[in-house]
């Protein structure tokens, strides 16, 4: 079976999704030793991220273990994270 999504680093607090993922469904993730089931809260398009924990506003959101952006807004365990609840801290593509 294919996996449903993926994480690249320990230090990450989100994973990437492999496929369409379906609301209410749990997915696991998983690096070496570690490994996380995220119930998700949403559904969560192909390639787009959801939290593997809550990510308070504020804090750093953590992809492939690099900062990637600021929560702007609370984002609870199995939440979507994208444009609508992260802000780049270099800027964003769909922006002038």
């Amino acid at each position: 079976m294919q996996p449903s999504a993926i994480l690249i680093d320990r230090k990450d607090n989100v994973a990437t999704a492999l496929r369409q993922l379906q609301q209410g469904n749990s997915v696991q993730v998983g690096i070496e030793d570690y490994s996380v089931t995220t119930p998700l809260l949403q559904d969560i398009p192909f390639g787009h991220k959801y939290a593997l924990k809550d990510i308070r506003k504020g804090e750093t959101v953590i992809k492939y273990g690099e900062v990637i952006g600021l929560a702007t807004e609370d984002i609870q365990q199995g939440q979507h994270v994208h444009v609508h609840n992260i802000e780049s801290q270099k800027g964003r593509g769909d922006k002038k």
